[in-house]
């Protein structure tokens, strides 16, 4: 058996030298993230035009200055039927529509087929009614005549009154010069709107559409507990049938008191695909920076803001859509 040798302990620290210089250092671990830095979404976004390019624009630009105007809680409603004759709540979307005109049409035909039971009732009851004076039938048979008359005759109100609740026919309806739109609130904001006065109407995405005064109305209590929802009713003057059953509009409901702050035109507002509300300003010469903005209010053809710019920025006003298009390759 070989013996095992054992090398000096003073010779352990060039072994590790050794082996160290023979061997790759470990490469650093790739980390999970990383962040840079990017430009400011105003650097992006300056343009530079010739005076011929801002006269084919119309360009035109107006100081910012201070406004005021009621304060509204913007939100959106539904188009619906009106209540009409102790309608029940009524209704907009195209599925309920269809189920109504389901029921519509059953109860109609149930009203039909009360009417032809007065009629044989009431053909049964003169027939023994005749017997009677003739003294050919009993008063037991007229009396039970007269019964069924009545039973038919009630059989025939509550029909009527089924009916009655299922609102004007489907068919009807595009034919409405008042329609009702229908507002859910959360129930903590119900209390901070004034239900006396009119909310104002416009179509959904169409700031620039001519608002339409809507009267607050009376209807059925109607409510959504999974959003914690009630619903308001207004009615909406459509006798130009600019509106339709089941369309979606913005309201702007009335509150208490008035706001101010600082006012821009609303022909100066752009927005784009996701809904951000934009101005361009005019920072120098022939140069022009879209800005984001918030709009707190719009009333007659003025947007109050809520933030973006500061008093006395020039920002254009005709020509704002023009400028959009250019800034991303529309041509004009």
């Amino acid at each position: 058996m070989t013996p095992i040798r054992c090398l000096p302990i003073a010779t352990w620290p060039l072994l590790a030298i050794l082996t160290g210089c023979g061997s790759d250092p470990a490469s650093p671990p790739t980390p999970p993230a990383k962040a840079a830095a990017v430009a400011h979404e105003s650097d992006l976004l300056k343009l530079t035009l010739t005076t011929q390019a801002q006269q084919r624009l119309g360009i035109r630009t107006v100081r910012i200055g201070d406004g005021s105007a009621a304060q509204v809680r913007e939100t959106s409603g539904e188009v619906v039927v009106p209540a009409t004759g102790g309608a029940g709540v009524p209704t907009g979307s195209t599925s309920n529509l269809a189920q109504i005109g389901v029921s519509q049409v059953a109860a109609e035909g149930e009203v039909a087929r009360a009417q032809a039971q007065v009629r044989l009732a009431v053909i049964a009851y003169n027939r023994a009614d005749a017997l009677v004076r003739e003294e050919a039938g009993s008063v037991r048979g007229r009396d039970e005549a007269a019964a069924a008359l009545a039973t038919a005759r009630a059989a025939l109100d509550a029909a009527r009154a089924q009916r009655g609740l299922l609102g004007p026919s489907i068919a009807s309806m595009g034919n409405l010069s008042t329609l009702w739109v229908r507002v859910p609130v959360f129930g903590t904001d119900v209390s901070a709107i004034e239900r006396g006065r009119t909310a104002t109407v416009r179509p959904l995405g169409n700031d620039r559409a001519a608002p339409r005064a809507a009267r607050p109305v009376q209807a059925p209590p109607s409510a959504n507990a999974v959003a914690g929802t009630v619903d308001l009713f207004f009615a909406l003057d459509n006798r130009d049938r600019a509106y339709r059953i089941g369309q979606r509009v913005s309201v702007a409901l009335p509150l208490g008191g008035r706001a101010d702050g600082l006012s821009v035109p609303t022909a100066a507002i752009v927005r784009d695909i996701y809904g951000g509300e934009w101005v361009y300003r005019k920072t120098a010469p022939d140069t022009y920076v879209r800005q984001r903005i918030e709009v707190a209010s719009v009333t007659d053809g003025r947007a109050l803001l809520s933030r973006g710019l500061e008093r006395g920025a020039e920002v254009v006003t005709d020509g704002a859509a023009e400028l959009f298009g250019t800034e991303f390759g529309t041509p004009h």
